[in-house]
């Protein structure tokens, strides 16, 4: 199995469906049962924010520094009193435990903006389909869930905070059940894909291209999960470096990166012929075609390959709108599919493509996107959308913010997806 306790290999990546807790009562023989002091405990004692939202987040904060400790336990009791679930999982657990406390800590802070949280946990749900997740699950998650965080916030554990988790569970996995029940009407949970087409790019980069088994709808910007024959129940995020084309194809730039499991076996191993899996597609990175806004584009590294579908998105929608591409790489090497965009830029004349080279000692991340934007401009009427590395990203939105580019109008998607799929 592995040591649980290894940081993810591909990125933020996807482990199994673990996000199934929904208790239809409360845990028998948990810590809780056996009254646990709590500071809102039966003395009726503690601080004077007792409503759910604050308890919530008062349990996520005890159990922040013990995270490790507290998702070992989880996953220990739900395998032990539901061993069936076990083949739900990856063999190795790493990418799985991070996730868990990221998608908990998620789901509290937005209890109490209920339409933060529906979105959210729809793309779960719907997402969570691959996994093999029925609603029959739901419960034995929810316990194994309570039980943890009932050993490990003895501060805070008490009845009403037992009482805040199992309510704000219970409404968490009935969005999930909903939205996965709703998407089972209109689209498979994976499909399965031909590759058809694979090229090296440089050593450790390669464009993989797919033939889906069936009509994959999706947006230029977005991205999915991918699973291969060789790793079963890991998957990753990718995004498509292309706007949807007429043959029905998806390509993908695939970055090898120590210790990937799925990006080594993709970039060295996949040949034509093989098949691959596609979870759904996800994303918000994508073009508002209602507006003439111009578009301003960062991408780094394997980041480039959304920003390319951008381009190619704007192209075949036919209207004269001002984009501006920033290509960042450490080296000259890392500009792998800097002729396609030069391309693109003789085809279309309102496209600007700059390459970015960062040769210093941070690399890329240090800011060498970020940087180049600064020196140009105005921006002010451009929409901006950013694909990289999680600390160009958040470089890249501090200095769009700086050059005056409002929040709602900087696009990207979430910097854990992003890590994943980038790499």
């Amino acid at each position: 199995m592995g040591d649980p306790t290894t940081p993810a290999a591909d990125g933020a990546g996807e482990g199994g469906g673990w996000f199934a807790p929904r208790p239809h009562r409360t845990p028998q023989n948990a810590p809780a049962a056996r009254g646990f002091p709590g500071p809102d405990g039966p003395a009726g004692t503690g601080p004077s924010d007792t409503s759910d939202a604050a308890l919530l987040r008062r349990t996520l904060a005890e159990i922040e520094p013990i995270a490790d400790r507290v998702t070992s336990y989880f996953y220990a009791l739900l395998f032990l009193r539901h061993p069936d679930l076990r083949e739900l999982f990856p063999a190795a657990m790493d990418t799985q435990r991070d996730r868990l406390f990221k998608a908990l800590l998620t789901a509290a802070t937005h209890a109490d903006d209920p339409a933060a949280l529906t979105a959210y946990l729809t793309h779960l749900g719907r997402g969570h389909r691959k996994y093999g997740t029925r609603p029959e699950h739901y419960p034995a998650v929810g316990e194994a869930l309570i039980g943890a965080l009932a050993r490990h916030a003895p501060a805070v554990w008490g009845p009403r905070a037992e009482a805040a988790w199992v309510a704000a569970y219970t409404t968490i996995s009935q969005i999930m059940i909903d939205a996965a029940t709703e998407d089972e009407l209109r689209s498979p949970a994976w499909w399965r894909a031909e590759v058809v087409a694979h090229e090296t790019r440089t050593p450790d980069i390669a464009v993989v291209t797919v033939r889906p088994d069936q009509p994959y709808p999706f947006l230029a910007g977005q991205y999915t999960a991918l699973e291969t024959p060789w790793w079963p129940r890991v998957w990753r995020h990718y995004s498509f470096a292309s706007a949807p084309r007429p043959d029905g194809l998806l390509s993908f730039h695939v970055k090898a990166v120590p210790a990937g499991w799925v990006s080594n076996a993709l970039v060295h191993r996949a040949r034509p012929g093989d098949v691959l899996r596609l979870g759904p597609p996800a994303g918000s990175m994508t073009v508002d075609h209602s507006t003439d806004n111009g578009l301003l584009c960062l991408g780094g590294g394997t980041g480039i390959a959304p920003i390319k579908a951008l381009v190619e998105d704007v192209a075949r929608h036919g209207r004269h709108r001002t984009v501006d591409v920033f290509y960042g790489a450490r080296e000259n090497h890392g500009l792998y599919d800097i002729e396609t965009l030069l391309r693109l830029r003789q085809a279309h004349p309102w496209l600007s493509v700059r390459p970015v080279l960062d040769d210093g000692p941070g690399g890329l991340p240090s800011g060498g996107l970020p940087d180049a934007v600064r020196e140009h401009g105005p921006w002010h009427t451009h929409d901006a959308y950013l694909s990289g590395p999680p600390g160009m990203i958040r470089r890249g939105v501090e200095a769009l913010r700086g050059v005056g580019i409002p929040t709602h109008r900087i696009r990207h998607d979430s910097l854990e997806e992003l890590a994943g799929a980038t790499t």
